[in-house]
């Protein structure tokens, strides 16, 4: 018999590979990245839903998930194999429905807490009769709606709030004499809360928002039953929240739970998506379809899907009108023959009134006997349970040898679209800096008014007059040579479809570069004059001369920026530098001019080639992504093989010790 051991090396191969999928990021347009989001989405509800918290509760009841598309009769059927109505179906299309949970009482504690399905919060519903549920229908309030514990209110991080309140006003023919259900305040701190409720069989109960603890504990003079309400992982409990409504019927067996999922193609996007994620959470796929519609794309997507990860599944033909049940039920056969699926449990119910009632009535125990059979039968043969969840969760995990490559492929895809994106400007802002380079050593700076200023300060010209000219014309060059880069990258990144959502946001980028560069100017310009004062100051102190002792330190500066700015057209600046503070301080003074405004020029172009940048950043490609996504993967095969070999040895153990065992009862009896 295998067994699905917990198995420590694998679970943590596989926690690893899961945070590898998780980090994975697809944000470019590229062909192919919305299926491969949608993949990552898939694996991450697989790992985190079903593989993982299976592996590490081999022993948890099976969960049958029932899925199929609109009309097809999910509901009924839930509501029939259970025996009572416990899932409401609506007659208009799109339904936006809770999925509801059922499962025997004893099992509840498998499920009240996040081990399957961590992102939907708990909606628990306890057990009414027939006269709370006509009570309940004269208030307008569906079966879902009346006596449920709220999970609104709920806040985070130390606040206090009041959980929703069950449902208020008497209940006739409640369970135990019950007079009536308080609506119940609950104290909150830090997370924690301990509520009671007043009522003969009372039920305790504890919520969970966030990651934040609950106790709570029911005070009755009957029954006393504890259980839990969570919300997602790392937030608050509130009305918008995803839930799932968890019911108990004894009359299911122990060791089997069935949960009725939304529509795979409802008209509502988070309905399909979340059907896919509940599907993906199953040891058992239940598929359901109809005699109209079980050769549409929809669940033959689904079937093929069962079939590529070798799940364990089982096919329910739907609404079959009698007349035609053999020749439809033949070709359906047929059909799953040809998709190699003639192996899968095919189970098919008649059209009868019943079909017809939206889910509120139910099925004779006849016409779901045999479906009710199987399930029952691989519920509580603990052999036949433990084997159809370990062909589901080695399927799955067997499914990641194609799938991880695909999706580390994609990986590599986005990194290098982004690499290609970032090259396109920094190609460009090479070719930017560049131009400054060659148009400052050819003295462009030195024009128009800044040339004009420099004629004239040989006649007693202003020197911050000359100053502030050359800051103007640098800062102009500074601002055309990055419209320039940003029109080249523009124009590059128009012709590359990845570049396509966030394009936008670079041009955004560029608002205002001009009064940065100006910024970076002028402070280039003070550092500038600091220094020319510092090297007037040494050389009036190493000198005597009359014309030293004279020069002011702006004298200086101007000097040097003309020197440093004009190229061949400034020749002169450098030998007036040099007579106002001899030759070695004026060739001192330029060497770290010159170093200061390459500084600068350095840092203005840099910055502004990345806030050009800063969109690709903000989308988080990692640049190892897809060598971790292998990596991850290929420990986890490593550790399926190891886990394979061991299961092979105890089997070829137990047959020798059987075949051993064998042999000494024929000794005995000969």
């Amino acid at each position: 018999m295998a067994t699905l051991d917990v198995r420590p090396r694998l679970i943590d191969a596989l926690s690893v590979l899961r945070d590898r999928v998780d980090a994975a990021r697809f944000p470019l347009p590229l062909r192919g990245a919305a299926r491969a989001r949608r993949n990552r989405a898939e694996l991450l509800a697989q790992l985190d839903d079903y593989v993982i918290p299976r592996l590490r509760s081999p022993q948890a009841p099976l969960l049958a998930v029932i899925g199929g598309s609109t009309g097809a009769g999910k509901s009924t059927l839930v509501n029939s194999l259970v025996g009572r109505r416990v899932s409401e179906a609506g007659v208009l299309r799109p339904t936006t429905r809770t999925p509801v949970l059922v499962c025997h009482p004893d099992d509840l504690r498998w499920f009240a807490g996040p081990r399957v399905l961590p992102q939907l919060a708990r909606m628990w519903v306890p057990e009414q009769d027939d006269g709370a549920e006509e009570y309940a229908a004269g208030a307008g309030l569906g079966r879902g709606e009346f006596g449920v514990r709220g999970v609104g209110g709920v806040t985070a991080g130390g606040g206090r709030g009041a959980a929703g309140a069950q449902g208020a006003g008497g209940v006739h023919g409640g369970r135990g004499a019950q007079a009536g259900r308080m609506a119940m305040a609950q104290e909150l701190h830090d997370g924690e809360g301990e509520g009671t409720e007043s009522a003969s069989g009372g039920r305790g109960e504890r919520v969970r928002g966030g990651r934040g603890e609950g106790r709570g504990a029911g005070e009755a003079g009957g029954a006393r039953e504890g259980y839990e309400v969570y919300g997602g992982v790392g937030g608050a409990v509130d009305s918008g929240m995803l839930t799932v409504r968890i019911e108990t019927e004894p009359a299911l067996p122990s060791g089997l739970a069935l949960l009725d999922a939304p529509d795979i193609d409802s008209l509502v996007a988070r309905n399909r998506e979340l059907a896919a994620e509940l599907i993906c959470a199953a040891d058992v796929w239940v598929l359901v379809t109809t005699a109209a519609r079980y050769a549409d794309a929809v669940p033959w997507h689904l079937l093929r899907t069962a079939k590529e990860y070798d799940v364990t599944l089982v096919t329910v033909l739907d609404r079959v009108p009698h007349q035609i049940a053999t020749d439809i039920s033949g070709r359906y056969a047929e059909l799953l023959q040809r998709a190699g699926l003639g192996h899968v449990p095919r189970f098919t119910i008649p059209e009868l009134p019943e079909s017809a009632g939206g889910g509120r009535g139910l099925l004779p125990a006849t016409a779901v006997a045999a479906l009710r059979d199987w399930l029952e039968r691989h519920a509580q043969d603990p052999a036949a349970r433990m084997a159809a969840a370990e062909r589901t969760a080695t399927g799955v995990i067997a499914s990641m040898r194609s799938r991880l490559p695909a999706l580390a492929g994609a990986a590599a895809a986005q990194h290098a679209a982004a690499l290609r994106l970032a090259g396109r400007v920094e190609e460009a802002y090479e070719r930017a800096a560049e131009r400054v380079r060659k148009e400052v050593a050819a003295g462009e700076v030195l024009s128009g008014d800044a040339r004009a200023h420099w004629r004239d300060h040989g006649l007693d010209g202003r020197s911050d007059e000359l100053l502030d000219a050359l800051t103007h014309g640098l800062t102009s060059l500074l601002t055309c040579a990055v419209e320039e880069a940003d029109e080249r990258s523009a124009d590059a990144w128009r012709r590359d479809a990845a570049a396509s959502e966030v394009a936008l946001t670079t041009a955004a980028g560029a608002a205002g570069a001009g009064e940065r560069l100006g910024v970076i100017v002028r402070r280039w310009r003070r550092c500038l004059e600091e220094l020319a004062e510092e090297e007037t100051r040494e050389a009036r102190a190493g000198q005597a001369g009359e014309r030293t002792g004279s020069v002011e330190p702006e004298e200086s500066a101007a000097l040097l920026a003309t020197a440093l700015l004009g190229g061949r057209r400034a020749r002169t600046a450098g030998e007036n530098l040099a007579d106002l503070l001899g030759a070695q301080s004026a060739l001192r003074l330029c060497d770290r001019g010159s170093r200061l405004l390459a500084t600068y020029l350095e840092r203005a172009l840099h910055g502004e080639r990345e806030r050009r940048l800063a969109p690709l950043d903000q989308l988080t490609v990692p640049l190892d992504q897809q060598a971790e996504l292998i990596a991850a993967l290929s420990v986890v095969q490593r550790e399926k093989q190891r886990e394979q070999r061991r299961d092979e040895r105890r089997r070829e153990e137990e047959t020798a010790m059987a075949r051993e065992m064998a042999m000494g009862k024929e000794g005995v009896s000969g």
